[in-house]
């Protein structure tokens, strides 16, 4: 099998160049975190995942999952806040910017799934409070559904394509964000909407990584799998689930009704001032209740 079919359906870097913008934006990003305790790169079948640890408690690990082009960078307003009582991991999803180096194609939703419980395997994590935002909170959800395993709990802040479908309107100004013609106005407006109309300071270690992998890399996995009903139904252990009351990513009420009447063990909340950034918009109030959700799932 030649190169070129070897990278077919592979995220990727546009260029070497941009790659190196990339890497310098990544760099300040993570010089804003605190010092992570420990750095993994887990191998999988799909790739080597980049893993950080940061703490150093014996509790059970809380493993963090970012939106899309986030990277370990997204949770910097949440690390400190949740370091303290738990050993925090970050992952970095395949397939998209950040260290994490893709190798095979990732085709469907079983495929996302087996490299995220295989990286939690290569970490010899038996438990963990499983916490994703957006397409993070897909991937967790995806997860939860498929191989809840090593899941001692699951907490989803304002996931895409879980509870409710992509708005049409998402579709075309994400799609808008990333044509070359008009990106350079696209990727900044794209944002400020996110935000709930809030322009982002460009001085931001979170928002200058989100954009510069916008701007850097080519995202090949597939579009996230709706989860069904009956995938909903079939999430059996505890669950937290926020819903950002002005969310564009999905219709907020209809989502926060579908996650509470079907997920069993399920804590239901709508936020009715959050923006879909609500993790970096209100971090002290989103690590209160993941720490007092933690605590209720253990009891």
């Amino acid at each position: 099998m030649n190169e070129e079919m070897m990278t077919m359906g592979m995220g990727r870097f546009v260029s070497p160049k941009a790659r190196a913008e990339f890497d310098a934006v990544y760099r300040v990003g993570m010089a804003s975190l605190p010092q992570p305790a420990a750095t993994h790169d887990v191998p999988t079948q799909f790739g080597t995942v980049r893993v950080y640890r940061f703490g150093s408690t014996d509790t059970v690990p809380i493993v963090l999952l970012p939106g899309r082009a986030g990277t370990t960078v997204m949770w910097q307003p949440n690390i400190a806040g949740l370091a303290t009582h738990h050993p925090v991991y970050t992952i970095e999803p395949l397939g998209e910017a950040g260290c994490s180096e893709q190798a095979a194609p990732l085709r469907d939703g079983a495929d996302q799934a087996a490299w995220l419980s295989e990286t939690l395997a290569g970490l010899s994590l038996d438990r963990v409070h499983l916490v994703g935002h957006s397409f993070g909170g897909w991937l967790a959800a995806n997860l939860a559904v498929r191989d809840a395993r090593r899941l001692a709990s699951l907490s989803l802040l304002d996931p895409v394509h879980t509870l409710g479908r992509f708005p049409a309107q998402l579709l075309v100004r994400s799609a808008l964000a990333t044509l070359p013609l008009v990106s350079r106005w696209g990727r900044p407006a794209f944002l400020a909407w996110i935000n709930g109309g809030r322009a982002v300071s460009p001085d931001d270690p979170v928002a200058a990584v989100v954009d510069a992998g916008m701007r850097t890399y080519r995202i090949a996995a597939p579009v996230p799998e709706y989860l069904t009903d009956d995938h909903l139904r079939s999430i059996d252990i505890p669950a937290l689930v926020v819903v950002a009351g002005r969310s564009v990513i999905h219709h907020p009420q209809p989502a926060y009704d579908r996650a509470r009447t079907l997920i069993p063990h399920c804590r239901a909340e709508l936020w009715p001032a959050a923006t879909h950034s609500l993790p970096a918009e209100s971090p002290h109030e989103v690590d209160g209740r993941l720490l007092s959700f933690l605590t209720e799932a253990r009891a």
